[in-house]
Formats: structure tokens, sequence, C-alpha cells
């Protein structure tokens, strides 16, 4: 039965708790990218960012390994963690255009400054993925209770499933899954632009606009660059 916008135990909401280990997973990938960058394009000591990756995906993980009735610090913690992952990987942006402006004098090889703008440019598509899983109707565990017409009310991206009709939706008990949000990073890094899904909200316009920005800086910019470094 349905209670409100929650969906209790029988109702098609109920199945979709989320775990939260596909998460981890693609944080973890991101990890090992920006760790096998060379030094030059790291912020701080080598143990910093996987300090707290860590440090705050662990606790998470045995305390809430699904996106449910998440208290205001899980939620809080689960936002710091994306942040950190975001902030180093802009660091690493700017530091690989000083790089390139001074590579008269740099050690690093251009081919290894290429190579270093691919591995930035596939963690800012990581990362923006897991902003907009954590951000849209307000967090996964929201997204996993709601029932079908309190979807529209809170959503911050309008997928082509959205627009179907509320019943139709419940029948096939659609809901973004995390997947959804790596395809919506990809195509927003690679065209600048919404391909499938659109932003209907502020927060979601200004990340979609902070993703398409860095990767124009690493695609246009940084890469470019360092192709006419190898030519």
């Amino acid at each position: 039965m349905q209670n409100g916008n929650v969906a209790e135990p029988g109702y098609p909401g109920a199945e979709y708790e989320e775990p939260r280990w596909h998460a981890a997973l693609a944080s973890l990938v991101a990890l090992a990218l920006y760790i096998t960058l060379p030094p030059k394009l790291t912020f701080g000591p080598y143990w910093l960012l996987p300090l707290l990756i860590f440090g705050t995906m662990v606790p998470l993980l045995i305390l809430k390994p699904k996106r449910h009735n998440e208290s205001p610090l899980h939620r809080a913690v689960s936002i710091a963690h994306i942040a950190a992952l975001n902030l180093f990987n802009v660091v690493s942006v700017v530091l690989l255009v000083i790089e390139l402006a001074n590579h008269a004098h740099s050690s690093v090889s251009g081919r290894t400054l290429l190579l270093s703008a691919g591995q930035i440019w596939l963690t800012n598509v990581i990362v923006y993925a897991l902003w907009f899983w954590e951000i849209d109707g307000d967090g996964p565990d929201v997204r996993a209770h709601a029932a079908g017409s309190a979807i529209d009310g809170r959503t911050d991206f309008l997928f082509p499933q959205s627009a179907l009709p509320a019943d139709v939706r419940e029948r096939l008990n659609w809901r973004p899954r995390f997947f959804d949000y790596v395809f919506l990073a990809f195509t927003n890094a690679t065209a600048f632009s919404p391909t499938d899904a659109f932003p209907l909200t502020q927060t979601a316009k200004v990340l979609m606009m902070g993703e398409a920005l860095t990767s124009l800086v690493t695609i246009a910019v940084v890469a470019g660059r360092a192709v006419n470094i190898l030519s």
C-alpha cells in the first residue's frame, strides 16, 4: 500500500533501495586515476586524498550500505566525499594547464601530459556522475521511496522515462539508477550539453556547467596543446 509519498513494503518503490557499492567502486576508480598522475599534477601529500576518501567511504559502507533512512550526517558525509574528489581534480586541471604553459622547463613529457589529460577527463566524468546521483530528487533515498507522482515535483533532471504517465512508470517500477547518471555525465562531458536528460533546476544547471567547463579546458586546451607538443 502507499502511504503518502513513501513506499511501504510490497509497494514497487520498496524494492528499490539503492546500494552504495557502485558509487564506492566509481570513487575507487577516480582515486586510482588521481594517484597515478605525475606528482607535479597532484595536490598535497600523496596520502591526503586516499585518507579523505577512505575515511568517508568505509564508515558509510559499514553503517549505511544501502541509501535508506539516512540521517543528515550520513548525507553530509556523502556530499563531502564527492566534494573532496571534485576539488582535487579541479586542482589537477589547474596544475596541468600551468605545466603546459611552462612546458619548455618541465620534466613531464608531452606523452605523459596527454595521458594525464585523459585521466583527468575521465575523473571529471566520474565525479559529476556522483554529483548528479547524489543531488537529483533530494538524493537516492528519497528517489527510491517516492511515489511516481512525487518524482516530478522533486526531480532535478528530466529523463525520457520521466515523461511517461505516472501509472506507466509505476508499472515499470522505473527510477534513475547510478548508471543513468554515469551516462548523463559522459554525454555532457563530450557534447558540452544535455542529450537525453535535461536539467530542471538551477543546481543541476550549475553542476552541468561546471562539468562542461572542466571538460572543455581538458579537451580543447590541455589535450590539444599536448598533441602539439607530441608533433
